[in-house]
């Protein structure tokens, strides 16, 4: 397809003004700390839409309607797991990451097993954000290449660019404030989208929500205590594990925490960008389901190879380009680039930080000035963009860029949760007993994430998972925190003997 030309005028702008609004920041003097926090004095709002648009990738622009498109809304059930998450950080979390005074998520760990679980979880984030950051930007690139024929590669390396230059130049403020409108935009353009479809039905409204009923669109899944299949509890119970991992443990989100001004305005931000993504995604789902009735309605408007069931994720931007008014369109694709860049951003952000406080402080250079923090953060930001756009490209060619990034996350970030809920939890968990805790929770986590792959088809065939995939951080998760748990108690008793 051609992108008319103020289409590509109105993305080119907002691109353009994106960038240079986050540079805009760079001119600010700022200490390092001012660099990662944003010196404390960052709106509420900004932040809790800056959350949000962590939450919202291009994986969730595109894979929720294309996923609601195929099937039904058993998806949207992840969603609904996140206000109880929230709760519990809002309880709990917030107040403890206010308390360190550390910019740094993984401190914490320090303090409770040593250093070896602070390294050990700063280095399973950096390789999780890489592996995020390079899935993300591949799935934006996908549509695109196969809607205007542009290359996978040069989108890929473009959007690195543009978010590399304003994430490293302007900091958290950059990123934060950059978050908000693309989030504002996201949203804008999703309703849009989505008003346009409604009202194109030849019978009103209404007729969307017909087809869509006699299809069973609007399942939440089925309620059997089934694990093996995606059920309602089955992704409720990820979702939750999943959440408290990103409220709890993931930079991203706790980095945010410390950006406001008080410990009150922190956990309005938490609830208002975690409580807003509820919302927004039931629109994203919402959006799917129109797309089913609308070509129900309307098949000749779709093309034959995107009725197969592999091209779902691709049926809302054909109707984007084709469905839409002219300068919408344009709107609507910046707004899937904004959902990427915001993510991308924030990753390459909280990246840097970690490195500096979590490695560079730790290993290298204890004593470190203003001038050599700062240099620090800016060239790990702009190492950790670079490998992400090397990482992207070699996405290119993976049959399913969004089941290997599952894979890949289940294995770099299942255990950290479960390490610092021993922490959390179990106040006398001693570091022993987190360190064996840690690696059975690896190796339930590398049996359930390799073994279908390496057994299928050999002797080994009958010891293979056969669990759903996404409960791979639930049990490796559970298994660390089980274990610790067990071993604190059998560490206790033996001290105990020992001493009488």
């Amino acid at each position: 397809m051609d992108l008319p030309i103020i289409d590509l005028v109105v993305f080119l702008v907002y691109m353009a003004a994106i960038v240079l609004f986050g540079i805009s920041f760079s001119f600010r003097k700022r200490t390092a700390l001012e660099y990662t926090t944003g010196g404390g004095r960052l709106p509420s709002w900004a932040i809790g839409m800056s959350i949000f648009a962590t939450f919202v990738s291009s994986i969730s622009f595109l894979a929720l309607p294309g996923n609601a498109y195929l099937s039904n809304w058993n998806g949207f059930v992840f969603s609904l797991s996140i206000p109880l998450a929230a709760w519990i950080a809002v309880r709990y979390f917030v107040p403890l990451y206010r308390n360190l005074q550390s910019e740094s998520a993984y401190y914490y760990l320090e303090t409770r097993f040593g250093p070896w679980a602070r390294t050990y979880a700063s280095v399973c984030y950096l390789l999780t954000q890489l592996a995020r950051m390079g899935a993300i930007m591949y799935l934006l690139a996908l549509p695109m290449n196969a809607l205007f024929g542009w290359s996978i590669s040069l989108i890929i390396i473009c959007t690195g660019i543009s978010v590399i230059v304003y994430a490293m130049l302007g900091g958290i403020e950059a990123v934060i404030w950059t978050d908000a409108i693309q989030g504002i935009v996201l949203i804008g353009g999703a309703v849009l989208c989505l008003l346009v479809i409604m009202f194109s039905m030849p019978n009103g409204p209404g007729e969307v929500f017909t087809i869509a009923a006699e299809a069973d669109k609007f399942s939440l899944g089925s309620f059997e205590f089934n694990f093996v299949e995606s059920t309602f509890w089955m992704i409720l119970v990820y979702g939750l594990f999943i959440n408290l991992q990103n409220f709890g443990i993931d930079q991203s989100y706790i980095q945010r925490y410390i950006t406001a001004r008080t410990e009150k305005e922190a956990k309005r931000s938490t609830w208002f960008g975690s409580l807003l993504y509820v919302p927004v995604s039931l629109l994203f789902f919402f959006i799917g389901t129109a797309l089913f009735s609308y070509y129900q309605v309307f098949p000749d408007l779709l093309p034959e190879n995107l009725k197969m069931a592999e091209n779902a994720d691709k049926v809302f931007p054909h109707f984007i380009v084709s469905g839409l008014p002219t300068g919408l369109t344009g709107l609507l694709i910046a707004s899937i680039f904004a959902a990427g860049m915001s993510t991308v951003s924030t990753s390459i952000n909280s990246s840097a930080t970690v490195f500096l406080s979590d490695h560079y402080r730790r290993y290298i250079h204890k004593n470190t000035t203003e001038k050599q923090s700062m240099r620090v953060l800016l060239i790990a930001s702009f190492v950790m963009g670079g490998l992400s756009i090397v990482v992207g490209l070699a996405f290119n060619g993976v049959t399913s860029a969004l089941d290997a990034w599952w894979a890949l996350s289940s294995i770099f970030s299942g255990g950290i949760l479960g390490l610092f809920l021993l922490g959390f939890v179990v106040k006398k968990a001693p570091g022993k007993a987190a360190a064996i805790g840690v690696l059975c929770g690896v190796l339930v986590i590398g049996w359930m994430s390799l073994s279908p792959v390496l057994f299928t088809g050999t002797s080994l065939e009958g010891f293979k998972n056969t669990l759903h995939t996404n409960l791979t951080i639930v049990m490796g998760t559970l298994t660390i925190f089980i274990v610790g748990f067990l071993l604190t108690g059998l560490f206790s008793k033996t001290k105990n003997v020992t001493a009488k």
